[in-house]
């Protein structure tokens, strides 16, 4: 499932000790927006903005962080944003700071609102209130934390040390899998090529830096890293008063580097036809036969399957010769490392702060950790968001967001059926596919028609870590039961209160909670130019992502079954090389690193999809060029889409971010963009030799 921005969490946020996670290795859900009813040939007036209302609407341009120093044809971004860049400081727990984190702030505040209201207050046992109340006040009590100590994983490691033989190793690889985390990982997901049934997928994992080339690329910088990981190891372990800690932690990186040599690159990842391999399960089994992997099955809470899709199978064949290739001893310490590295956070200070002394502060830059209401929040949210998002939708969704957000989709939807029309390098046969894919996408606005059932999940405000393990078996259970039953459309990948958006080709759907459709994205007291430069691009963005490199293979039903020609795929693959190229010379940290443009690939037609879009269904609908703050309406169009961008990041995340994000850098997302699209060049007069230049013959438009 992919989404519109990273997030703003600690790097190891998707360790945390609350069950199953979908491994994406085996499955890369593009970010896109998606529209559910038929493209048409008209453009519906948004009413509710019109200039001629009553109400006086303002430009919605930040003006006051204008810097008249740079030219707007040099460097758009900086021109729009350049004052705060130059004034704004990072606070010390943040490792990135922009409109996504200042709007991600506003929902934090708007939760701990609500969970304010209910703190002092006495529930009924299993209530939803109760529930969200004992959670937040489980993570809270430090004093219980610190007086719990290390018997709170006693029997965990009990577990570990149970190990006798290989028989019982591979039992506890799928124990781990579900708790904590082991080289293979197991989950339950939508068929992709059958969109109507789930299926099992297995695929690559086990590694605690954030990705393969993280263990061998020999820049100083990684060495750094990777010698700061194996002194965390090391001083876990000696926090948890283990014997030998530099040698366990010798072995466990040994072991990690292991894993990483058969690990996928994150390109070959993102491949959803590389990565749907359909095996019998016997089939599974011949890729490491000197295994045991009946013993590994017994623990999935599986019940017999005859197939499964296997990511990476030649990751499979290498694992297979490392397992019996280490000794029982080895492994045990591995997974005890794997254990301690999960539940870190939710152990006495000295192992928190050890954890965010690595995560936080050598791969984030981050120098304090945040407060712990805060921490406490995004785990409240990560394992009982949709308990929340009830009563936040309540107070912070006005229903008539939700009715202009119905107007710009279907506005959007129209202008990219236009746009797929009008295509000079697509064949008729691709269009009308292409026209139905898009007519049958399916629009998902500010929180779920059903909501998550929550009545099996049992929460105390005893034991924070007691909690965590709750919610783990609840979401495993949860996945685990999907097998054999019918496709929930109607599930959200997001909680409403979350600001970000996504597009999951498997159903089709494009997908926009509650939390992102305020300013800058969406803002209700502002004309509609900056509102289809902010959200309207956003929505085309989403809507693009059905259409790129990867999403682009699904059809209209969501399934991975290619409806282009020969032709029309191979002239599409020579733009994309295109794009490619251009984001590849995009260089950070003063040249000493550059955005992936193969990796970045799909978001990167998402962003330049989303702004020709955007651009086209405003200027349909709304074609009067009134000023407002001494600014045109196409200008202030290009005002929200540069300010949205607006961001600052520490050089560890932003390596990071290169290294493993999707996403390229904010300042790249802004300008990159800009640069391909001719409207943008004309208004702002861009010529040869302003930066913001690009030659027509190198200018790249997809959709």
């Amino acid at each position: 499932m992919g989404y519109i921005n990273q997030t703003d969490t600690n790097i190891k946020s998707h360790k945390n000790f609350t069950g199953i996670i979908m491994k994406k290795t085996a499955l890369t859900i593009a970010l896109a927006l998606t529209l559910g009813s038929c493209a048409t040939d008209s453009y519906k007036k948004d009413t509710s903005a019109s200039q001629t209302q009553s109400v006086k609407l303002s430009s919605g341009v930040d003006l006051q962080y204008v810097d008249d120093t740079i030219r707007p044809q040099d460097d758009f971004y900086r021109y729009v944003n350049g004052k705060w860049l130059k004034s704004y400081v990072m606070p010390a727990d943040k490792s990135r700071y922009g409109s996504f984190n200042a709007l991600r702030d506003k929902s934090e505040k708007d939760v701990k609102n609500i969970i304010d209201q209910l703190a002092g207050q006495t529930f009924a046992k299993d209530t939803d209130e109760q529930k969200i109340s004992d959670l937040y006040k489980s993570y809270m009590d430090e004093g219980q934390i610190e007086a719990a100590g290390m018997a709170v994983i006693d029997s965990d490691l009990a577990k570990i040390d149970a190990i006798k033989n290989y028989d019982d190793l591979l039992a506890y690889m799928s124990y781990a899998d579900k708790y904590t985390d082991s080289p293979i990982g197991l989950y339950v997901y939508i068929d992709l090529k059958d969109s109507n049934s789930y299926i099992t997928y297995v695929g690559q994992a086990g590694l605690g830096l954030p990705d393969r080339d993280y263990y061998f690329n020999d820049d100083e910088k990684f060495k750094n890293i990777r010698s700061k990981y194996l002194n965390l190891i090391e001083n876990q372990f000696k926090n948890a008063e283990f014997k030998n800690p530099t040698k366990s932690a010798q072995t466990v990186m040994r072991i990690e580097t292991e894993i990483a040599k058969g690990h996928w690159t994150n390109v070959e990842t993102r491949d959803n036809e590389k990565s749907y391999n359909l095996k019998t399960f016997e089939e599974f089994k011949a890729l490491m036969p000197d295994v045991n992997l009946d013993a590994w099955f017994a623990g999935t809470d599986l019940p017999k399957i005859d197939k499964i899709v296997v990511s990476q199978p030649d990751y499979m064949q290498k694992l297979n010769k490392l397992i019996k290739n280490t000794s029982i001893d080895d492994w045990k310490t591995y997974y005890q490392w794997k254990l301690i590295d999960r539940v870190a956070s939710f152990l006495p200070k000295k192992f928190d702060d050890e954890n965010f002394k690595f995560y936080g502060t050598v791969l984030s830059g981050t120098t304090q950790q945040k407060p712990r209401w805060k921490r406490a929040i995004s785990t409240v949210n990560g394992s009982v968001g949709e308990l929340v998002g009830k009563v936040y939708v309540k107070s912070y969704f006005p229903p008539n967001a939700k009715k202009r957000m119905d107007d710009m989709i279907e506005n959007l939807r129209a202008a990219y059926g236009d746009s797929i029309k009008e295509l000079d390098w697509m064949s008729a046969e691709t269009k009308l596919k292409a026209l139905d894919k898009l007519s049958k996408f399916d629009p998902k606005i500010g929180y779920p028609n059903k909501w998550k059932d929550y009545s099996n999940l049992h929460i105390s405000k005893d034991s924070l870590l007691d909690n965590m393990r709750a919610v783990a078996n609840w979401r495993l259970q949860r996945n685990r039961s999907r097998l054999g039953k019918p496709i929930d459309r109607t599930e959200w990948g997001m909680n409403p209160q979350t600001v970000n958006a996504y597009y999951n080709p498997t159903k089709n759907e494009i997908v926009f909670p509650a939390g992102i459709l305020q300013a800058p994205f969406f803002n209700l007291s502002a004309d509609d130019a900056v509102n289809y430069g902010g959200i309207g691009a956003v929505i085309g963005h989403e809507m693009g992502h059905g259409f790129d490199d990867q999403g682009s293979k699904f059809d209209g039903e969501g399934n991975l079954n290619s409806w282009w020609t020969d032709d029309d795929r191979a002239k599409f693959n020579k733009k994309t090389a295109m794009l490619i190229e251009q984001y590849n010379a995009y260089e950070v940290l003063d040249g000493k690193a550059h955005v992936n443009g193969e990796l970045t690939l799909g978001e990167n037609i998402g962003d330049l999809s989303g702004l020709t879009i955007a651009y086209k269904a405003f200027k349909k609908a709304h074609p009067d060029n009134s000023k407002i703050d001494g600014l045109t309406a196409d200008e202030r169009f290009f005002y929200g889409w540069a300010q949205i961008w607006r961001g600052k990041m520490r050089d560890e995340a932003l390596l990071s971010q290169v290294a493993t994000n999707p996403h390229s850098p904010g300042e790249f997302r802004g300008n990159g963009p800009l640069r391909n699209f001719p409207p943008f060049l004309k208004l702002f007069n861009v010529k040869e030799g302003d930066k913001m230049f690009l030659p027509a013959e190198k200018r790249v438009k997809i959709w």
